[in-house]
């Protein structure tokens, strides 16, 4: 039994002054007078019991959830606030006060208004506005096509959204290598869905979808870790349903994901179809006679000639039509439509027949 416990025990069922139970416990008067604000002994145990539980299952045990648990306990008549069950966890050594560095009123936050108006994804996929946890799926390695897979099931079951924030990770965009398109891009572009790119070096950008994975990995640490990708796909879906229809968000004021994004209308896209892609590449043939280009999430090598090696070129880009020319003067070495299917594009004449290959009269 606590301290706390000892003297509320002593003033309420023993009748005991509040100034006799201060001197014989060691506490202040102050303290003593000031405890009927405290709760009964039994919802106290309540209260730590709970705190110990969800850290132990690896979910959120602040005061909040906490409160929100005890809400749905048809055992509990009265939920005591959320600052006292704060002090309670204080008093009992769960939580170490600590000084706030910076006030609430300072921070800078962005939130969509609407259920699809934004998605942030990264290794999962949420709703900006809802918090919803739309898609999550394990895998030993993850390629543009499975973005896109995930995406795609995503939209028939959710809905397609106004817009997606990613970082810029090479399965996400190519548009910081050399202005090429991935799967993902070309899908969105497809649909009309606005697609933004967070700044580099800048996480903060994409914070909910980063704090979504701290709470994430907190519960698989606390679980046996998985020996197969269907054990740790079962984790996740766990979660993903404890997170979207049970926990209560504390930026949701205390509404659980499917609440919040079930509440309002859904947005949807509003953009143009993707338009030709126009593109000019500055580029230099290796030692194979090959450049390479980046399509729908593929690079495919364009075979030119190795005669040619170490030629700087300009490669002018039409969507899937392609022109070589060399940089220097202009000449057109070899024109194209590329096939997406094929990794390497031959250059369709026999050993010995290029041009370059004739010998000088």
């Amino acid at each position: 039994m606590s301290k706390a416990q000892l003297v509320i025990t002593a003033v309420v069922l023993e009748g005991r002054s509040k100034s006799e139970v201060a001197r014989d416990y060691d506490v202040s008067r102050y303290w003593v007078h000031t405890n009927p604000r405290a709760i009964n002994p039994d919802l106290e145990e309540a209260i730590v019991r709970l705190r110990k539980t969800l850290q132990r299952q690896g979910y959120d045990a602040g005061a909040a959830t906490i409160a929100e648990h005890l809400h749905r306990d048809p055992n509990i008549a009265a939920v005591p606030a959320i600052a006292t069950i704060w002090r309670v966890l204080s008093r009992r050594g769960f939580i170490t006060p600590q000084p706030q560095k910076r006030p609430r009123s300072s921070w800078k936050r962005f939130e969509a208004e609407q259920p699809n108006q934004c998605w942030q994804a990264d290794a999962t996929i949420i709703d900006d506005h809802s918090r919803l946890a739309i898609a999550s799926i394990a895998r030993r390695t993850i390629t543009g096509s499975h973005v896109v897979d995930t995406f795609t099931e995503a939209f028939g079951t959710t809905g397609v959204p106004a817009a997606v924030l990613t970082d810029n990770g090479a399965i996400f965009t190519a548009t910081p290598r050399r202005g090429g398109r991935t799967a993902l891009q070309i899908l969105l572009g497809e649909l009309g869905i606005n697609y933004i790119n967070s700044r580099p070096y800048h996480p903060q950008t994409c914070g909910k979808i980063e704090r979504f994975h701290q709470t994430l990995k907190k519960r698989l640490a606390a679980l046996p870790a998985a020996t197969t990708i269907d054990e740790l796909q079962s984790q996740l879906n766990e979660f993903i349903d404890y997170y979207n229809n049970t926990r209560p968000h504390r930026a949701l004021h205390r509404h659980t994901p499917t609440e919040a994004f079930t509440a309002r209308p859904k947005a949807f896209p509003t953009g143009y179809q993707i338009p030709p892609h126009f593109r000019i590449r500055h580029d230099k043939i290796d030692a194979a006679g090959v450049i390479t280009i980046r399509y729908n999430s593929r690079l495919h090598h364009i075979g030119l000639s190795k005669h040619l090696r170490g030629t700087n070129v300009l490669v002018l880009i039409n969507d899937l039509d392609i022109r070589v020319l060399a940089r220097d003067s202009g000449k057109l070495i070899r024109k194209l439509t590329l096939d997406p299917t094929r990794d390497y594009q031959p250059r369709g004449v026999k050993p010995g027949n290029s041009p370059t290959n004739k010998p000088h009269m």
